[in-house]
């Protein structure tokens, strides 16, 4: 009964959660800046307004080369529009070709050579209504109908999307406080949670809290340095192949590259769409496909369990329900928020004595 509370109240707060577990995660990796402000004889509060005040102009940086490349991107739209038109015509004539082989091979030669057409088949349905029509007997009897006025279904599901929209505009705009507060009260929050538990057990939640910040900032550092050496060796290849757009399409293909099980997929979306305009040859497409594909596979086998894998020491197992389980709860965030949940857990699991046995069950 427990389980299925907190499993039903994680879904129905999962906006509240997430936001709070987003700006944690941010906090913990903005951490060792303060600490560098820190030693400079700064005060923990102006370090942490100094430390967001940069990660929040990185951001805007970074958002606003994203959106030069994107405002390019926009303007050819019609180019891109008008290639896809192109290529769904010339699908729609193979098919065609293909459905008239068909009816060729399978279609009796007389009817085809002699201009007979197959004789038609009957229709049970329409014999029926036809039978109703004409037979008074058979006609359904005449019943009086009231239609009730319902909301359109269109504007509920418009009204329904911008709802949610809000609600996750609304929890966002939480985020940057809710890091300042965590990195300037990190302390007095520090002393206070450890003076509410027993003496006895305060060695322990002080290393259980240590370390789960190392291993989801192990994490997360891992990741974003993995996305850069991507993000760097696509935009080589995209370049070489001139591939338009490649500063916009690099970082969206390397990143969505590290999304677990679906990576492959995701990260061959973009450069496949940004090739639309530049060649009508199917070679550059599987060349661009076959080249990604590699890129990925050499990341995560060679390079993810060296940045990633050795600090998180969870078994495929533990990581594909995990995946299956916050997915199901929490969507897309829940798949990329599910592997450091799991890894923070198992810090948890690990420093508690009677617990470990269950960490040992979740490791590698």
């Amino acid at each position: 009964m427990a389980a299925g509370a907190t499993a039903a109240l994680l879904y129905f707060g999962r906006v509240f959660f997430i936001t709070v577990i987003v700006a944690t995660i941010i906090a913990f990796l903005l951490e060792p800046m303060v600490g560098f402000f820190m030693k400079l004889r700064l005060p923990r509060g102006l370090a942490s307004f100094l430390v967001c005040a940069i990660a929040l102009i990185a951001l805007y940086m970074a958002g606003l080369g994203l959106y030069s490349q994107s405002q390019a991107f926009i303007e050819s739209l019609p180019v891109y529009g008008q290639r896809l038109n192109e290529l769904v015509d010339g699908a729609a004539t193979r098919m065609d070709h293909f459905q008239t082989s068909i009816y060729r091979t399978v279609v009796p030669r007389r009817f085809q050579e002699g201009g007979e057409t197959p004789p038609p088949q009957p229709d049970a349905a329409a014999a029926r209504a036809k039978k109703r029509k004409t037979d008074p007997a058979e006609a359904p009897p005449i019943q009086e109908v009231r239609v009730r006025p319902e909301p359109t279904p269109f504007l509920n599901y418009i009204y329904d999307y911008v709802r949610s929209f809000y609600d996750v505009l609304l929890m966002a705009s939480f985020v940057p406080f809710l890091v300042y507060f965590i990195l300037s009260w990190r302390d007095q929050l520090r002393s206070r949670l450890l003076a509410a538990v027993q003496e006895e057990t305060r060695s322990t939640v002080a290393k259980t809290m240590d370390g789960v910040a190392d291993i989801v900032r192990a994490y997360v550092i891992g990741n974003f340095m993995l996305g850069l050496l991507l993000s760097a060796a696509s935009g080589i290849f995209f370049s070489a192949v001139g591939l338009p757009y490649w500063l916009l399409v690099a970082p969206m293909s390397g990143f969505l590259s590290l999304v677990p099980y679906i990576g492959l997929p995701l990260a061959m979306i973009p450069p496949l769409i940004a090739a639309l305009p530049a060649s009508s040859q199917p070679a550059l497409y599987l060349f661009i496909a076959l080249g990604v594909a590699l890129l990925h596979l050499f990341a995560i086998n060679l390079l993810y369990p060296k940045f990633v894998g050795s600090r998180v020491h969870l078994n495929p197992l533990v990581v594909t329900i995990a995946l299956m389980f916050w997915g199901m709860l929490w969507g897309g965030i829940g798949l990329l928020l599910a592997i450091p949940l799991t890894a923070a857990l198992k810090a948890v699991l690990d420093n508690v004595g009677s617990l470990r046995p269950y960490g040992r069950l979740l490791g590698d």
